[in-house]
């Protein structure tokens, strides 16, 4: 049985202003006090991880310990099946130093020249960590297709050349709500949420 969360503050691990903002979004339900670790001055671990889960486990136990309070940390990426998987845990680091997501998705098209398989997938892992040391992992996908060029100024990262299955607009012309209810992200916050928040 996984733990429950009980704490009334919460860091998330991560210096993503968007992600801290959809986490926060995601969890306003539970009464949960949020605050990330760029506010409590904390430095970003390397992520030497080989999976998103290893990634997001690696990120809450440093700031779990860092803190003193429980963490939560999300990993995730777009992984594109005719680039056998990539950018997948790598897809922040495709952006560079500068987190240039118009040149991560510049890269991303680049590779699908010349090749008719548009499907891909976002992957988020979520781990929630306490300090000390027991951690609850899960995982959530959202399938759809890239398009070309990039269209909509809403969400981050990849979002404006990914359409989900079943939707005619990218997740970058998204209303944040619709895309709360279908994104990757939300799909492994519903299995948090029912495991530790409920």
């Amino acid at each position: 049985m996984a733990r429950h969360f009980e704490h009334g503050k919460l860091v998330i691990a991560s210096h993503n202003p968007g992600k801290v903002r959809e986490i926060g979004d995601l969890l306003r339900p539970y009464d949960v006090d949020v605050v990330s670790a760029s506010e409590l001055n904390l430095e970003e671990p390397e992520e030497t991880g080989t999976t998103f889960i290893a990634n997001a486990e690696l990120k809450a136990r440093f700031v779990a310990e860092a803190s003193g309070l429980p963490a939560l940390s999300d990993d995730s990426g777009l992984a594109v099946k005719a680039l056998g998987g990539d950018p997948g845990v790598v897809s922040a680091r495709w952006a560079g130093p500068g987190k240039d997501f118009g040149l991560a998705m510049q890269r991303v098209e680049d590779g699908l020249m010349g090749r008719t398989d548009r499907q891909a997938h976002f992957a988020c892992a979520l781990a929630l960590c306490w300090p000390d040391g027991h951690c609850e992992t899960f995982e959530g996908t959202v399938h759809g297709t890239l398009v070309w060029p990039p269209r909509g100024e809403r969400g981050f990262g990849y979002d404006p050349m990914f359409v989900a299955e079943g939707r005619d607009i990218t997740f970058g012309e998204m209303d944040p709500d619709e895309k709360h209810q279908i994104s990757h992200r939300a799909d492994a916050f519903r299995k948090l949420v029912a495991a530790c928040f409920k």
